[in-house]
């Protein structure tokens, strides 16, 4: 899945203050102008919230096959985007788990 995401990535902004990324997922739901992302914002003293999703979806139209589907990639998107804002061994970025950074609020106010 990851091929997949850097393949259709349409807007991609990693910093230490937050950002986001898009991709198309038109191909992968199959549904014409689909498209998902995945955010997240600074919190503060050097803290970077929980990493959110979005779409553009209207979900309550959706089968569940389409919904599971649409929920696999966003959580795949998400820790992908997390993995960014988290490089190892780079001093200057700080060091958490995808786990542990999910607790976290999404936001600070």
């Amino acid at each position: 899945m990851e091929k997949y995401i850097k393949e259709n990535t349409l807007r991609c902004e990693v910093s230490y203050r937050g950002g986001g990324i898009e991709i198309d997922a038109e191909e992968f739901l199959g549904i014409d102008g689909a498209r998902v992302s995945a955010y997240q914002n600074y919190l503060g003293g050097g803290l970077l919230g929980s990493v959110c999703s979005a779409n553009n979806l209207q979900e309550n139209n959706l089968g569940k096959k389409e919904i599971a589907k649409l929920e696999t990639l966003e959580n795949t998107l998400k820790e992908y985007y997390h993995n960014l804002t988290n490089p190892l061994h780079d001093e200057d970025w700080e060091q958490t788990s995808y786990e542990e950074n999910q607790t976290r609020p999404i936001s600070a106010y």
